[in-house]
């Protein structure tokens, strides 16, 4: 078998092991070798690398993932798919399938019991949990060196929007938070069976050793974040005093004052460190 499989591959693999993609499990299998190629060199893949791959389907991406990498662990959530998987990539030697739900895995267990240092993600995400699996991987502090999905590409705007655009959201400044977020294609509904109602898109997020922000209370400020955001037609002062409680409007406005915020201006045109600023200073303010 190749690394990949072509769409008639995937079709008569689906047949054989009776497999009709879950709509609840947000099930779009990748066909496109070209597609997962470019996953694969957007993710560097090198011999010495372990990989995590989330919802392997019947192994297509799994398999383009082994030939380059040391180990790849399968996290896969759908009981029906570990025959497939076990015929396709179970007997490439350097690949681990565990049936599970990422969301609910305690990831320092998985690291500590699969992984020996520096881990890279690449997956093909469902499209309803990307959100939650992306934050997850990103604050629950194991070592990720990169992270490279395929989601749907609005996702994938919001993730790398800059300030002043109206993409521009929480997920974009916690994901810029903890990374550096860049696009690295576009992909069409046709590469997928079955093909999804929207265009989808590789992104890739790069980790530091080091934050990229410094901030003395990540819970405070992402507080002030989804407050400002909440209500993102009001001004940032409006939105901030019927969102966050932990000041008064006065007190709001001193501190965005002090900022050199104009509290007229709206939250979409914040940039991460002046949420930090913000943040720092009002920690400071309420005596934290």
């Amino acid at each position: 078998m190749s690394n990949g499989y072509t769409y008639s591959q995937t079709r008569e693999l689906m047949r054989q092991f009776q497999i009709k993609p879950s709509k609840g499990l947000g099930q779009n299998f990748l066909t496109d070798k070209n597609i997962l190629g470019r996953m694969v060199d957007a993710a560097e893949i090198e011999k010495e690398d372990e990989v995590l791959e989330i919802g392997p389907g019947i192994g297509t991406l799994t398999r383009q993932l082994a030939a380059r990498a040391g180990k790849v662990v399968a996290v896969e959530i759908d009981k029906r798919l570990l025959p497939v998987l076990e015929y396709t990539v179970e007997p490439l030697g350097n690949v681990k399938v565990i049936n599970g739900d990422i969301l609910s895995l305690d990831l320092k267990t998985l690291w500590r019991d699969c992984f020996a240092g520096k881990v890279k993600v690449v997956a093909n995400l469902p499209y309803y949990v990307t959100s939650p699996i992306v934050m997850k991987l990103l604050e629950e502090g194991p070592p990720l060196q990169r992270i490279v999905i395929m989601v749907q590409r609005e996702v994938a705007q919001r993730m790398s929007a800059c300030p002043g655009r109206k993409d521009y959201g929480a997920l974009s400044i916690a994901v810029q938070y903890h990374s550096q977020p860049s696009i690295v294609a576009v992909v069409p509904p046709t590469v997928f069976i079955p093909p999804p109602k929207v265009n989808s898109a590789i992104v890739r997020l790069d980790i530091g050793n080091s934050k990229r922000y410094a901030v003395k209370d990540e819970r405070l400020l992402f507080q002030l974040v989804r407050a400002a955001f909440g209500q993102r037609r009001k001004t940032l002062l409006n939105a901030l005093s019927g969102g966050f409680t932990q000041l008064d409007r006065q007190g709001l406005n001193e501190s965005l004052t002090y900022c050199g915020i104009d509290p007229g201006r709206r939250g979409e045109t914040l940039s991460i460190q002046e949420f930090c600023c913000l943040a720092d200073y009002i920690y400071e303010k309420i005596g934290n």
